[in-house]
Formats: C-alpha cells, structure tokens, sequence
C-alpha cells in the first residue's frame, strides 16, 4: 500500500481490496473516531484498547506504509524528472488494470450501473480540467492537501499522490520526504491533516460503503477512468522534451505491459492467500 500511494495514479486502497484486507482496514480506522474505545484509553486499559482497536495490525500496517513511502520517494522524484515517459506509461498500465479488478469485483452487473460509471468518469474529467494554475505554498494548504490526499489513499480506486498532483503539491511533498534533507515545514502540517483527515472520513466512508456499496465502487470506478488522463505518458510534453529521449513509443508499451503485470500478480497471490 505505501508503494501504491508514492505513484501517482494508484490506489492504496485498491491494493487493500484485492489483498482482502480493506475491510478490516476501514474498520480499524474508524474505531479511532469511538468515544467509547478512547474512554477505555484514558481510563489506562491499554491491553483491551489495543485490541478494541487492532493495534498490532495497524502497527504492521503502519510501518510498511512508512517504510516504503521513505525509500521510494526519492526514486520516483528521479524517474519522474528523467524517464517520464516509460515512468508515466508504468502508471497507466497500473491504473487501467487496477480499475477492470475494481469493476470484476461488483457482481452481477447491469446496464443501469453504466450510470454510476459515467458519473464517475464525468466527475474525474472535472477534477482533471479544474487543476489550479497556482497552488499557495502554506502551512494551511498542506494541511489541507495532507486531509484529502490521506481520504483518498484509502479509498479504492482514487490515488492520494494523484490527487496531490493535481493540487500541484505532489513534487513538493516528495521532495520533503527526503531523508538526506526533510523538510518539516511541509511534512508537519502534511501530517497533521493527514490525521485529522482519515479520522473524520473513516466513520462516514464505513457508513456509505455499507449502505450504497455498489454504487459508490462504480462511481470509483468511472472516477479513476475520468482521471486517467492526467495518466498519460505524453500528457506532459515539455517533461517529455526536456528529459532527451524522445517519446519513446515502444518502452512506453512494455512499461504499460509491465504495469499491468504487477496488479496480475498481487491479484493472483491475493487468490492464493485466500484459498
């Protein structure tokens, strides 16, 4: 999941799902937002708390996320900057894929779903042509970007570092994420939005995924098809040209090839897992 959410494009969540663990992790988070679970906290039951919250779990989790978000950072910078085209073209193999499981995962589907799906990718376009020209570069706008990046890091479908680009802020989060130089001016604030964000989005996301699930995964679905746009490899045409290597057609399709491959196989060893 931490890998997922460094690229831009792909969905921790969606890795959550098709690992078999999303439900769990949507209840886990939500628990944080229980009054109840945290009396138990302050009241020094630590031993029942944990386990009312999945602590070890969480922690696993947690670690991994942080994990690899640290040591893929800067390689992603770096491919970005220098092989965009095969880099972008790795993502768009990834998102196309990622978004045909998500639809194999609604059952017994219809033509009315087709509705869903077309909001979705409606939305998408929208999110896509609304871009800001110019991102403020505060403390407040990266709470704000670390509060919606994080809600839909957790959400099937929607990638939290696209969203980040398209607030304009993905680069700059990455870079700060730079070991040999953090920059805690953007990653606190990132952080604390982060937190305050998922907390509050748990609770209705658990809600709206019980009550209009299919609805809601197809929204997804068409969501992530209306934002692949900005996916493309040739999207960026003056990366493209100040990088030197030219549009490079056919690596473009073997990374496309190779993006997709990597779904195949979390899904295949998701299967195996299960069984």
């Amino acid at each position: 999941m931490g890998a997922a959410n460094v690229v831009p494009g792909v969905s921790g969540g969606t890795i959550a799902l098709i690992t078999g663990i999303y439900s769990r992790l949507i209840a886990c988070i939500s628990s944080f937002a229980s009054v109840k679970k945290w009396k138990l906290f302050f009241k020094g039951n630590f031993k029942l708390w944990w386990k009312e919250v999945d602590g070890t779990f969480l922690l696993a989790l947690f670690l991994g996320l942080v994990l690899s978000i640290l040591s893929l950072a800067k390689l992603v910078t770096w491919a970005l900057v220098e092989y965009p085209v095969l880099t972008w073209a790795f993502f768009f193999g990834l998102i196309i894929v990622s978004a045909v499981y998500m639809i194999l995962q609604v059952k017994d589907l219809k033509w009315k779903d087709l509705i869903w799906v077309l909001i979705g990718i409606a939305l998408g376009i929208l999110f896509c042509y609304l871009t800001p020209t110019h991102t403020p570069e505060t403390a407040w706008f990266y709470f704000l970007s670390g509060a919606i990046a994080i809600c839909t890091m957790i959400l099937p479908g929607v990638s939290g570092s696209f969203v980040l680009q398209i607030f304009g802020n993905y680069d700059v989060v990455m870079k700060a994420l730079d070991l040999s130089a953090l920059n805690w001016g953007v990653l606190l604030p990132f952080a604390i939005g982060a937190v305050v964000g998922i907390v509050a989005f748990s609770k209705f996301l658990k809600w709206l995924l019980s009550k209009c699930e299919r609805a809601t995964m197809l929204i997804l679905v068409g969501f992530v098809l209306g934002t692949v746009l900005k996916v493309w490899p040739w999207a960026d045409m003056q990366a493209v040209e100040a990088a030197g290597h030219g549009l490079q057609v056919p690596g473009a399709i073997v990374a496309m090839a190779l993006g997709a491959a990597l779904v195949i196989i979390i899904q295949k060893i998701s299967k195996n897992y299960e069984s």
